[in-house]
């Protein structure tokens, strides 16, 4: 193998190549003379000529070798696919319009010792392309686009806060109780402590911490982690904004949350007007606002409320297909009926609005309908997007919620909270009225890349070990 170089000073991407020449006549030269690097991606050769496709991360260029000018040309021809190279040489364009450079020099600077599949061809197996990304970015066009678009979507989310005065800040991942969210949280040991910890399965507590100390408007993006099985919406880590406002109420949020969509889309897609899985679907603000209870009358043809005789509750939700457990209260079986009924009925986008208190424990009591909360799901395409609520500033109805969490991880709902004293102690300075949201990024770029399995939008998803 040829000695590598430690550098190498390229001078053009081939995006740029293809801006400034693509307009230059079949067989023209332009006296232009640039280095390029970058995998080689396609092959071929004929007689004293050879030509190979170079792809870096901005695009592709022809490479045009020949024998009569290229150093190396009998080296050159027998380059594998994936190879790294860089070459230098004129900018032309051959006689049947092909952008190229004409190699003069050129230098290896990896060598692909693994088979590189065929650039058109790509990875047929779906499984090696989640394990193998980094092979997969290269020959996969589609799955290049949507990564670049979620790092675009993470950008644009950041920008369009910061601008209307939002302040990012970063939250503990490991936290010493399991809070913020219903969900069975993974457990480490910090050995000079001598204390078990968390990995953190929501940021919430700690950003509405903030909000107590001052942060009006405040945010975080970052990794949130669940010990949950797997599924086409469901990775053990994934990644999630969260964002609390002082002085605002859940329709506050609603506001925010068609916004920024909307805004996002119209920025990276050029529309608001979408399509998810062949159906239409459009982002245009406003988005439709209807309460938990209208949607199921709607969808299910039922009308149920929390105050029926739990008994006729329990019968309906079975006579929809509902795994009645014996202790769910009549709120849990009204969520689950809708979440069997309901959401994924649901095209959207709409806001579904007012949950019950007993599965919302974060959650302001609704100012006019005991028994509820003001929450709200943002529901598009089927699937719930976030979640957001008028949060719970009163201490004394937040202890009562945590104990009603920690009797039900006592009798063995592994996902239930604990009390969170510290938490409690805060709320006790004061927590102005305010408003939370959180939205699933990952799920955000399902919908805008029209992905249909959380893995498509991961970068590295969790698998099974490989046999």
């Amino acid at each position: 193998m040829a000695d590598i170089p430690y550098r190498f000073e390229r001078t053009r991407d081939c995006a740029s190549l293809h801006q400034e020449f693509d307009g230059i006549d079949a067989g023209a030269e332009t006296g232009t003379r640039v280095s390029v690097a970058g995998r080689l991606m396609l092959r071929r050769v004929q007689g004293k000529l050879a030509f190979g496709t170079l792809q870096d991360s901005s695009g592709r260029v022809q490479l045009f070798a020949g024998a009569a000018w290229t150093a190396e040309f009998e080296e050159f021809g027998k380059l594998s696919l994936g190879d790294w190279i860089g070459a230098s040489g004129e900018v032309v364009k051959t006689k049947r319009g092909e952008l190229s450079i004409k190699v003069d020099e050129w230098v290896l600077l990896a060598q692909a010792r693994r088979q590189f599949p065929d650039k058109w061809h790509g990875l047929a197996d779906v499984d090696t392309r989640y394990r193998q990304r980094y092979v997969d970015l290269w020959v996969t066009d589609e799955s290049r686009r949507t990564l670049q678009l979620r790092s675009r979507i993470i950008s644009g989310l950041r920008r369009w806060l910061e601008d209307r005065g939002f302040v990012e800040v970063e939250t503990p991942v490991f936290h010493p109780l399991a809070g913020g969210a219903t969900a069975k949280p993974f457990t480490t040991h910090h050995n000079a402590l001598d204390i078990d910890l968390y990995l953190r399965i929501a940021t919430e507590l700690y950003l509405k911490r903030l909000v107590v100390g001052g942060f009006e408007k405040v945010f975080e993006i970052g990794r949130t982690f669940r010990n949950e099985g797997l599924s086409p919406r469901h990775n053990p880590e994934f990644t999630m904004i969260e964002v609390y406002e002082a002085y605002a109420d859940y329709t506050d949020m609603m506001t925010l949350t068609e916004s920024v969509v909307a805004d996002l889309a119209r920025d990276l897609l050029g529309t608001t007007r979408l399509s998810y899985g062949g159906r239409d679907l459009d982002l245009t603000p406003p988005w439709r606002r209807a309460t938990l209870l209208e949607l199921v009358e709607e969808h299910a043809g039922v009308r149920v409320d929390i105050d029926m005789p739990i008994d006729d509750l329990r019968v309906v939700a079975k006579e929809h297909g509902v795994d009645v457990q014996p202790e769910w209260g009549p709120g849990k079986l009204v969520l689950e009926l809708y979440e069997k009924t309901t959401e994924s009925e649901l095209w959207g986008p709409v806001f579904v609005m007012d949950y019950p208190q007993e599965v919302s424990p974060l959650a302001r009591p609704h100012r006019s309908r005991p028994g509820w909360v003001e929450r709200f799901e943002p529901i598009v395409a089927g699937r719930e997007l976030g979640n957001a609520f008028s949060e719970l500033t009163d201490p004394d109805i937040q202890r009562q919620m945590f104990e009603a969490q920690a009797a039900a991880k006592a009798a063995g709902d592994e996902e239930a909270m604990a009390v969170d004293e510290d938490y409690l102690r805060a709320l006790e300075y004061g927590l102005p009225p305010t408003a939370g949201l959180g939205i699933g990024i990952d799920r955000l770029v399902m919908l805008f890349a029209d992905a249909h399995h959380i893995r498509d939008v991961l970068l590295f998803p969790t698998l099974r070990p490989e046999q």
